[in-house]
């Protein structure tokens, strides 16, 4: 593997767009540092070093900005605005004929869809810019900090707009960086910057680990913390590369003097097909409760309910909540995402068949079947790898967002295994052994 990095950058155009990648993240990391006008970073330093493994609901989106959001920083809202935003557009695509109609014409429909991401992106960061300023502002970011308050000491509506409009930008310049990676670097922009903004934090979060334990200076915490996430990492790969090949044969055919068809291939269908989706979808909408509690006043009955149960990472029902939510929007996802119709309407459009099934209907009605029996061993996949290191890690004293967490551990297999990927594809063109032999 180290001869295959060595190899990759003695190859000049190779190591042209490592390099390119490698400062673009350098200025990513440098924007996260940048704080905002309007904001005491004192104050905002004092609550982050008292709220320290305790983030609280805002534990999720700082993970995703790399611990720029409580920080306050111009890239405060990080990539999440456009993670949502594609979420947004793509299960738009389902029910919006318009939007469909532009995902089948190809490159040119593609291009239009970025374009209105970009836009949604823009408006999300505008929203949510204003929620934290407003957050900020009425101290409830750090609820417990004895300097919460502080956090915005100018309250004047043109500080609050020069906030906002900040924030807003700082999310279109990271767009751009990500745009940037995905055209002259390495891998997907986008998933770089969210592989780089969670790898962040794991440098802190296991020294935390390590100050908090007891056994042998702590060292015995974080030697079987380490030994933990190895083990999950190897895990989340193996489960990762599974998938089941559905083989397709095309008929022959002859068009003049020539024959074309008669080879074999097949459909590759993922154990995991929705990725990591579902669970940003449970995690975000076991927020919102959460979330309105906050900021509702009084003592009412539901309010208490629900900061005593969906608060806690470790309370049963909000275990089971999760859960179930994860396995629920793994089969909602991958029924918006592969369409078994639209499939074997294409096969037969061009002469395949699944041998055994007949084209049609019948095909359809099979890639449907086999979907849903690998669907649910990935649904239930998702939601143990999301709970078990919670569960496992609370005895250390780690918080619900520890980097070791499902939802981290999915996103940077995937991220690196992608990445290393194409590097090796484009390893092999030059006739070089890649890292994966």
């Amino acid at each position: 593997m180290l001869t295959a990095f060595a190899r990759a950058f003695r190859t000049p155009d190779l190591r042209k767009k490592l390099l390119f990648t490698l400062g673009i993240i350098v200025v990513y990391r440098v924007g996260t540092h940048v704080p905002i006008p309007g904001v005491n970073y004192k104050a905002v330093q004092t609550c982050v070093k008292e709220a320290s493994g305790n983030q609280g609901l805002f534990g999720l989106v700082n993970m995703f900005s790399g611990g720029a959001l409580l920080q306050i920083t111009i890239f405060a809202l990080g990539i999440m605005p456009y993670i949502t935003a594609s979420i947004i557009l793509q299960l738009l695509t389902v029910v919006i004929p318009r939007l469909e109609a532009l995902k089948k014409e190809g490159q040119s429909g593609t291009a239009k869809i970025t374009q209105y991401t970009r836009y949604l992106t823009v408006a999300l960061a505008i929203l949510q810019g204003t929620g934290l300023v407003a957050t900020a502002r009425s101290g409830a970011l750090f609820g417990s900090c004895s300097v919460a308050g502080q956090i915005v000491p100018d309250q004047a509506i043109f500080t609050t707009i020069t906030m906002v409009i900040c924030m807003t930008a700082g999310t279109a310049v990271v767009m751009w960086l990500g745009e940037l990676i995905t055209d002259r670097g390495i891998g997907n922009g986008m998933s770089i910057l969210m592989f780089i903004s969670i790898a962040a934090t794991f440098p802190s979060a296991l020294w935390a680990i390590k100050k908090q334990g007891t056994l042998a200076g702590g060292w015995i915490e974080f030697g079987t913390v380490i030994l933990v996430g190895l083990v999950m990492v190897a895990l989340v790969v193996f489960v990762e590369q599974a998938q089941r090949r559905i083989p397709v044969q095309y008929a022959k055919r002859m068009i003049g003097r020539r024959s074309y068809g008669g080879t074999s291939t097949y459909i590759p269908l993922k154990v995991n097909q929705a990725g990591v989706i579902p669970v940003i979808f449970a995690s975000s909408l076991l927020y919102i409760p959460a979330l309105i509690a906050q900021f509702a006043g009084g003592k009412s009955g539901w309010k208490t309910w629900v900061e005593q149960n969906l608060t806690k990472g470790d309370h049963p029902i909000y275990i089971a909540s999760y859960f179930l939510l994860i396995v629920f929007f793994a089969f909602f996802y991958v029924a918006i995402s592969f369409n078994p119709e639209e499939v074997a309407d294409n096969m037969k459009k061009y002469g395949g068949f699944i041998p055994g099934i007949r084209a049609g209907r019948p095909t359809a009605e099979y890639l449907s079947y086999v979907l849903n029996r690998i669907t649910w061993p990935g649904s239930l996949y998702l939601g143990l790898i999301a709970l078990v290191p919670t569960m496992a890690l609370v005895g250390f004293g780690a918080s619900q967002n520890f980097p070791f967490g499902g939802t981290s551990i999915l996103i940077i297999v995937g991220v690196g295994l992608e990445t290393v990927k194409q590097i090796e594809s484009q390893l092999q063109q030059r006739n070089y052994e890649g890292f994966l032999r």
